[in-house]
């Protein structure tokens, strides 16, 4: 499998997730969901590097960069993206949170000299139009669904989505290098994890008001949760560490953009309203933009 076919593979998985996340996040609230979703994908993440004997992979002078990775892509990126889809639902969120794929590609350019050209160029372009077109015009202005719905002030929520892209974005530039040495992708990714857990773990014991959970964890909301870290976090993001290794950041994170593409059809399923002709058109778009990248490549 190429990289193209990881970072597509972990925007099916984000787009399945974050339907998955929509429920527990409002049940908890945004920083206690992160903090149990966080502890789960650890252990999980722990155990299979154990297993598979990645943790040898890993050498002292990956840890720090890798830890910062994860402070910034995880425990601040997640925290604010679930915090703003609490306020916009899954699907506006996912617009904001798109834009990580256009910071991606100038910091890739910027630091790692990093270019598209050609027809992989416009194949690109016309991912994220796509991504653009489907999320922005792809909204019925009749009978909505509560998740279309701005709960809140509308700037603190943009304000948060692209807090999100952002911290996403600097995450993969600050991976990168590491992942192009032989260090094991699932070994990394957990080192990214432990440290988003942890940060979580310590603002929590310090008795932030905004870390104490909106209401009680039951069995059923730990159940999606670990669902949720596992499809996300142990496949998802260990998928994108993998493209990084062999792809450029501005292509790994614009294939991975695609997410809003792919959670139409579902929300189609869940809420029962058909997405408007805009929103196909999106699709239509970004699939023949991934169509040419993947080809190309």
């Amino acid at each position: 499998m190429t990289y193209e076919w990881f970072a597509l593979a972990a925007a099916a998985l984000w787009a399945v997730s974050s339907l998955l996340s929509a429920t527990p996040a409002r049940h908890l609230g945004s920083f206690a969901y992160s903090r149990w979703r966080m502890g789960c994908t650890a252990v999980m993440l722990t155990g299979i590097a154990w297993l598979a004997g990645g943790w040898d992979s890993v050498d002292v002078s990956h840890i720090i960069p890798m830890a910062l990775s994860g402070l910034i892509g995880i425990f601040i990126g997640d925290t604010a993206l679930f915090a703003c889809m609490n306020r916009m639902g899954p699907r506006q969120a996912g617009l904001l949170f798109s834009c990580h794929a256009v910071l991606s590609a100038i910091l890739g350019y910027w630091l790692f000299n990093e270019t598209l050209e050609g027809l992989e160029l416009f194949g690109a372009i016309l991912v994220f139009s796509g991504v653009l077109i489907a999320i922005m015009f792809g909204r019925k202005q009749t009978n909505r669904h509560t998740w279309e719905i701005v709960q809140g002030k509308l700037s603190i929520a943009v304000a948060l989505g692209l807090l999100a892209a952002f911290c996403q974005a600097m995450g993969g530039i600050i991976a990168k290098p590491v992942m192009q040495t032989s260090v094991d992708p699932i070994a990394a990714s957990a080192i990214r994890m432990i440290s988003a857990f942890i940060a979580h773990s310590a603002l929590r014991l310090s008795g932030a008001r905004i870390a104490k959970p909106l209401q009680n964890i039951n069995i059923k909301i730990l159940l999606i949760t670990a669902s949720n870290g596992f499809l996300a976090m142990v496949l998802g993001m260990t998928f994108i560490l993998y493209a990084l290794q062999k792809g450029n950041v501005g292509m790994v994170a614009i294939l991975s953009s695609t997410t809003p593409i792919m959670i139409l059809p579902i929300l189609w399923l869940y809420t029962k309203q058909r997405p408007s002709a805009f929103a196909w058109i999106g699709a239509l778009l970004a699939v023949i933009g991934t169509w040419l990248v993947v080809n190309i490549s």
